[in-house]
């Protein structure tokens, strides 16, 4: 990936960051990135994540896999890093694929899951369990939903499984009971970190997606974190972020002009909240979707609180479709664009119209939407938020305050004794009622 921060300097934004401001951030740039490397080098918890592009097996992934590569469609029962970078590999690639259908079953809404399993064949249906503990309730949940539905299909259910799962846990157990295809969570690395691993890549196996090209440009993009933000684009991205936030620019809209990178505006959203969100710091992102969102966002982006950072992500080659003509006069001017010429317009137009109020934007730019391409996007938006963390003084890599709620809904469920269940009977109430 490319990264255009102009947008972002004062003589443009305001807030905006000063060349001098640039040169002294890149001085902490150059001690974090120490950091970082330690980190690698020792494959610290965290860290780790960064290391994947060389440590991910490919081979054992379809090895795993095979016994249901021929599934019309995968269901993955995953919650947040657990479904998240799957569904982005899958849904940015989905012209590129075998035309394996997949489907995530990440909540627990009742009606929802419902309608996800209606007319399902379950014949030609594989499952993807991901869980490192094997304990998330909400997994494990709308796994026995959905082993149910097979049993109650007359479907084996043993023969459409793969699990994806820690070292040692129920997942891990049911697996060696009744020999399914097993692949290992690698250790160190957090679920909002493991799309290039095993968690992210099972389904871009089933799909028929080149897990090499997707690592390949993982690695590529590995390859620029050489200590500076005038030579690394992630490292320009995460501290570009954190300097403006610095300055008042506390929300992120991540704002992809591709269709098929909508889900990935939805995994950023997790990797930013859950790494940096902590200690009372850390921007809250925004998702967003161009041109779709420019017409129901942008009016806030451009003239509301000057407390945003808007990030485009754009690919600079894309499929294209002629307008037809018209004979419409005023609409005459189409007759001579296509769709991805009027769409390139359109992101043109709102990255000027934001730079012409004097609001930060930055542009992220890939080639293609291909697996090499989200590879190195997937890599440097992890790199960037790790530097980003480093450069906070936040632990990036846990989330205290999810495992909060999280014990809280067990107690709630008779899962165990837990004070955080209690919490919630002492909720304050002022209920206005009709």
């Amino acid at each position: 990936m490319d990264v255009d921060i102009g947008n972002a300097l004062s003589s443009v934004a305001s807030p905006g960051l000063s060349r001098d401001a640039l040169e002294a951030l890149d001085e902490q740039v150059a001690v974090a990135h120490e950091r970082i490397e330690m980190g690698r080098a020792n494959d610290e918890h965290g860290y780790a994540a960064l290391n994947l592009p060389d440590t991910t097996d490919p081979e054992a992934i379809r090895a795993a896999v095979d016994p249901v590569a021929d599934a019309d469609t995968l269901i993955t029962i995953g919650i947040g890093g657990s479904a998240l970078g799957a569904a982005t590999i899958t849904d940015a690639l989905a012209d590129a694929g075998d035309g394996t259908e997949t489907l995530y079953l990440d909540n627990v809404d009742p009606a929802w899951v419902n309608r996800q399993l209606e007319d399902l064949d379950l014949e030609r249906t594989a499952i993807n369990v991901v869980s490192r503990s094997g304990t998330t309730a909400e997994t494990l949940a709308n796994f026995l939903v959905v082993r149910d539905a097979f049993e109650t299909a007359g479907v084996d259910w043993t023969d459409r499984t793969v699990v994806t799962t820690g070292d040692s846990g129920p997942l891990s157990d049911l697996a060696t009971r009744h020999d399914l295809p097993a692949v290992a969570v690698p250790d160190g690395v957090p679920g909002r970190f493991s799309a290039l691993s095993a968690v992210g890549m099972v389904a871009a196996a089933v799909c028929g997606h080149d897990l090499e090209a997707l690592l390949a440009g993982a690695r590529a993009e590995a390859d620029t974190l050489t200590g500076s933000l005038f030579s690394c684009p992630a490292y320009a991205y995460g501290a570009t972020t954190y300097a403006l936030d610095a300055r008042g620019v506390s929300m992120n809209a991540m704002m992809p002009y591709a269709e098929s990178l909508e889900t990935y505006a939805e995994w950023f959203a997790q990797l930013w909240a859950e790494s940096l969100g902590k200690d009372d710091l850390g921007q809250t992102p925004v998702r967003a979707l161009g041109v779709t969102d420019q017409h129901s966002q942008l009016q806030l982006y451009r003239a509301g609180p000057r407390n945003k950072l808007v990030t485009f992500v754009t690919p600079r080659e894309r499929p294209n479709r002629p307008i037809p003509d018209t004979d419409v006069e005023t609409l005459s001017y189409l007759g001579d664009a296509t769709l991805g010429g009027l769409l390139e317009a359109e992101f043109e137009a709102t990255e000027a119209s934001l730079a012409a109020a004097g609001r930060p934007n930055v542009r992220v730019e890939l080639e293609r939407v291909d697996a090499y391409e989200i590879g190195g996007l997937l890599y440097g938006m992890e790199a960037a938020c790790v530097l980003a963390g480093e450069l906070y003084g936040v632990n990036a890599f846990n989330q205290p305050a999810v495992e909060w709620a999280k014990k809280a809904t067990r107690g709630l469920l008779g899962g165990g004794d837990f004070e955080e269940a209690e919490a919630v009977a002492d909720k304050e109430t002022l209920r206005v009622e009709r």
